[in-house]
């Protein structure tokens, strides 16, 4: 006999921004993730060796309700990119990676933070 286990589940907003991280790097036209602020920080423990520390879920947040999920997502676009190509492509990849892992995207919001090589 086997009976039914009752309980939740949760989905950590930590989760829900590294699965947008790595779906956001894979599109074409995406130079960085995460605003001036975010690249100094990452910047700097890059020079002193904790390279990984910040990395896991810069430049995306989550807001994580039951099982809705909203991201917003800031990025540095490869500068002579179509800005709402990428974003689309963006919006698209990350509403993917997330619906793959069972979850309901309410919105992906994308900001342009800066252009890489201007």
């Amino acid at each position: 006999m086997s009976e039914a286990t009752n309980g939740t589940t949760t989905v950590a907003g930590e989760v829900v921004e590294k699965i947008a991280v790595a779906a956001a790097r894979s599109v074409p036209g995406v130079a960085d993730l995460g605003g001036d602020v975010a690249r100094f920080f990452n910047s700097v423990l890059d020079k002193v060796g904790l390279d990984e520390v910040g990395d896991a879920s810069r430049g995306v947040s989550a807001k994580v309700t039951g099982n809705d999920v909203t991201v917003t997502v800031v990025l540095v676009l490869e500068a002579g990119r179509v800005v709402a190509e990428v974003t689309a492509e963006v919006q698209a990849k990350v509403k993917e990676a997330l619906t793959g892992y069972g979850l309901n995207v309410v919105a992906v919001n994308v900001k342009v933070d800066d252009i890489s090589g201007v």
